[in-house]
């Protein structure tokens, strides 16, 4: 396994599955902070012990919740057709678009929980981080296969913009985001 990459997701029970698949629902639509563990319980149709059983706290299953987006958004990226590095970063930042328009878009469930939690040592928070790395690092790969003389700075910028996009896309009109994307990489990647 590639220091970036998540485990394989671990076929869950049905009562786990329930409660993750609540939990995603909920804290996607509601927040993180406003939807209790109870609500999440009697939605999901199980026991307290249960969630008990499969989550310690509260905070643990944020974390699965985060850990599954991010493991559905690495399998999206893996799953882009192959093509030279300037269209697969087009690509990859297509994918803000592509959820933004698919309907009940709420932003960025990493920086809508990076939002909630403050503390930068807080399991969630390192949740996100990993997920930022790898986006970061995916980024960086495909800058320096297209010859870019600085793909670490350049990978932050297009990581900046990625997290403006998805506020633009939850916050404006998603539909401009991919012009957006084209001038940005436009601007920011010198013509070769």
């Amino acid at each position: 396994m590639k220091t970036n990459e998540l485990p394989l997701a671990v076929s869950p029970s049905p009562a786990r599955r329930r409660l993750i698949d609540t939990a995603t629902r909920l804290f996607y639509a509601g927040g993180i902070h406003a939807v209790g563990i109870d609500r999440i319980i009697a939605e999901a149709g199980v026991a307290k012990a249960t969630f008990y059983s499969h989550f310690p706290s509260k905070d643990d299953l944020v974390v699965a919740y985060l850990e599954e987006q991010d493991r559905i958004g690495r399998a999206a990226v893996a799953a882009l057709p192959k093509q030279p590095p300037r269209r697969m970063l087009a690509a990859i930042l297509g994918r803000i678009s592509t959820a933004a328009v698919a309907g009940d878009f709420r932003g960025c469930p990493f920086l809508n929980a990076a939002a909630e939690y403050t503390d930068p040592a807080s399991p969630v928070r390192r949740a996100i981080d990993a997920r930022r790395a790898w986006y970061h690092g995916v980024l960086r790969e495909q800058l320096a296969a297209d010859g870019d003389k600085t793909p670490e700075v350049t990978a932050a910028l297009l990581v900046a913009l990625s997290d403006g996009l998805l506020e633009i896309a939850y916050l404006d009109d998603p539909r401009s985001v991919p012009a957006l994307i084209e001038a940005a990489l436009t601007r920011l990647l010198p013509q070769r």
